[in-house]
């Protein structure tokens, strides 16, 4: 009987991957809404599958797939967000996912990657990033944001959203005086003084 995880917090989201997933011939499909639920849904019904948003509330994307990584559970990860390619897609690669999609492409890209990884291959795109198409500019800032950890990253698209110190410790379950500090790093690393060069910095590189 094959199974599958969804994981992401929109329920029209879920509900068009689910009618996919039917087509694609799953008998069990397990729907979760945060990062926190992922890793039990995967002990406790052992998915071929997991299909992961990345920018999930309580324990990120990013955050899923390392705690993946790092535990004793065994599955294949086809992300599916709407976070830039150019600046995830290598991390999720990193952290053991084996598939990346956009949500910007239609459902035949989905249809292609959960083929692709049920026949033993891995799905991703080339990367722009990897072209001479950027200018100096836009290099320069990959590189800094390249530098980010995966959790100062996730704060830094928080913080370019308008969202203060405390909202982002809620909604990622960290201490007020940890988001404090990552907030301090990632001002330093990108070399920005305000929440206003912060949010342009973000919508220039297509981060929010």
């Amino acid at each position: 009987m094959s199974s599958v995880v969804i994981a992401d917090d929109h329920p029209v989201v879920r509900a068009a991957v689910r009618i996919l997933l039917k087509q694609e011939g799953f008998s069990r499909i397990i729907e979760v809404s945060s990062g926190n639920e992922v890793v039990p849904a995967i002990r406790e019904h052992k998915p071929e599958v997991v299909v992961l948003d990345l920018d999930i509330p309580g324990l990120d994307g990013l955050g899923v797939l390392g705690r993946i990584q790092a535990s004793d559970v065994r599955c294949r990860v086809i992300v599916f967000t709407g976070q830039d390619a150019d600046y995830y897609q290598e991390r999720c690669m990193r952290a053991g996912a084996v598939a990346y999609v956009s949500k910007t492409n239609d459902l035949q890209h989905l249809h292609k990657a959960i083929h692709a990884v049920r026949a033993g291959y891995s799905y991703f795109i080339q990367l722009r990033s990897s072209s001479v198409s950027m200018s100096a500019l836009e290099r320069s800032e990959k590189e800094m944001i390249d530098k980010l950890s995966d959790r100062e990253l996730t704060i830094f698209q928080h913080l370019a959203r308008g969202k203060g110190n405390k909202d982002i410790a809620e909604l990622m379950n960290l201490s007020h005086k940890t988001v404090s500090t990552y907030k301090t790093r990632v001002v330093e690393k990108l070399n920005v003084e305000s929440k206003v060069h912060l949010r342009d910095f973000a919508k220039r590189n297509h981060l929010i």
